[in-house]
């Protein structure tokens, strides 16, 4: 059986999107190829490698990409995770299906070092467990 192939995509492919292809990657790698991208290219932001490295996920190679890297591709599933990239993300042609699943951007959250680093968490297990629900379906 051929892997389905998914992007998340969000605006800066820093947290939400980078976590949600780690996730499906590590858990959900019999079904899915996953890989993410954002409106805008940034950095993977420390604490987002942080909350994976905790679930013994390697997040070494996990780099920030651009979302015109894989308009023209064919994909199974194009995913927004934050409402900001539902609303402005170009169109994929060759995308077969789109879903929008909504998370907070832990990067607004603010509070002391270690609330924050919660916070990264919590959204983590919000994306993961929407990942695994997904992933019954196939």
């Amino acid at each position: 059986m051929n892997k389905q192939q998914i992007l998340f995509l969000c605006s800066h492919n820093s947290a939400r999107s980078i976590m949600a292809e780690a996730l499906t990657n590590h858990f959900l790698s019999d079904k899915f190829e996953a890989q993410s991208a954002g409106i805008e290219k940034t950095q993977v932001r420390s604490k987002t490698k942080i909350v994976l490295e905790e679930l013994g996920i390697n997040s070494s190679k996990l780099y920030s990409k651009h979302l015109n890297d894989f308009v023209q591709k064919e994909i199974d599933h194009v995913v927004t995770v934050c409402d900001f990239a539902n609303e402005f993300c170009p169109t994929f042609p060759k995308a077969k299906n789109f879903h929008h699943w909504s998370f907070p951007d832990p990067s607004k959250f603010e509070g002391t070092d270690e609330e924050v680093e919660n916070y990264y968490r919590k959204i983590r297990d919000e994306i993961k467990d929407k990942i695994l629900s997904f992933g019954k379906n196939f």
